[in-house]
């Protein structure tokens, strides 16, 4: 069945995802999550108790839209709850990634948004990385703070824990990761030189004109 072989090649792909994020350095020991929607609009999930470093395309387990279990011998992560929560409020994402990147965690930390209006590329595809307001692990106050920008932002930082990115596909989902640690590195650096500053106005809109980007409201 088409359906199996899609499941089999989406088991593989959140296995290469949990190694890329371990060897850079996004996720330590168990630390982080990863899912993915499967065509029937089950979710496949990493499993509780592991590092992502080390996964194998069986330990993954497969839940449905309440996050009970539908396939799989070992429990998902109680963190399920947020990524869930990112499939029901936009039926578009495909994948979600949850890590704790060492300078992103920091703004997390910190209790600082990122804003990457610095380079032509930030404007283009990550302008703002919001913070979710404090959460208790485990709990339904997770997926209550990441709602409400499923719908207009592709990641967000969760205060006092790490980051939270989402897309269409498992690897837009990782990128996202990608760009919003870049951009958390990048803004420590230029700090630390005295040497923060955005593009002026003017260049900004001249992005969004040429990349076809409405301005945020």
């Amino acid at each position: 069945m088409a359906e199996d072989r899609d499941e089999a090649g989406l088991r593989a792909e959140v296995c290469q995802i949990g190694r890329a994020l371990w060897q850079r350095g996004m996720v330590a020991a168990n630390d982080g999550n990863i899912s993915a929607r499967l065509p029937d609009g089950t979710i496949l999930c990493t499993p509780t108790g592991v590092s992502k470093g080390f996964l194998t395309p069986e330990m993954l387990t497969v839940v449905g839209r309440d996050g009970a279990v539908v396939r799989g011998s070992r429990r998902p992560s109680t963190e399920v709850r947020m990524h869930l929560r990112v499939y029901a409020e936009d039926p578009a994402v495909g994948a979600v990634v949850h890590a704790h990147p060492v300078h992103a965690t920091a703004f997390a930390i910190k209790g600082e948004p990122l804003v990457g209006l610095m380079m032509p590329e930030s404007v283009v595809a990550m302008p703002e990385v919001p913070l979710a307001p404090y959460a208790t692990p485990s709990t339904h106050e997770v997926p209550d703070s990441v709602a409400p920008f499923v719908g207009t932002h592709t990641a967000c930082l969760l205060e006092h824990h790490g980051a939270l990115t989402w897309g269409p596909d498992l690897m837009m989902a990782y990128l996202a990761m990608e760009r919003l640690e870049y951009t958390a590195q990048l803004t420590t650096i230029v700090r630390a030189i005295g040497g923060e500053r955005g593009l002026s106005t003017d260049r900004i809109a001249e992005v969004r004109r040429i990349f076809g980007i409405a301005a945020p409201r």
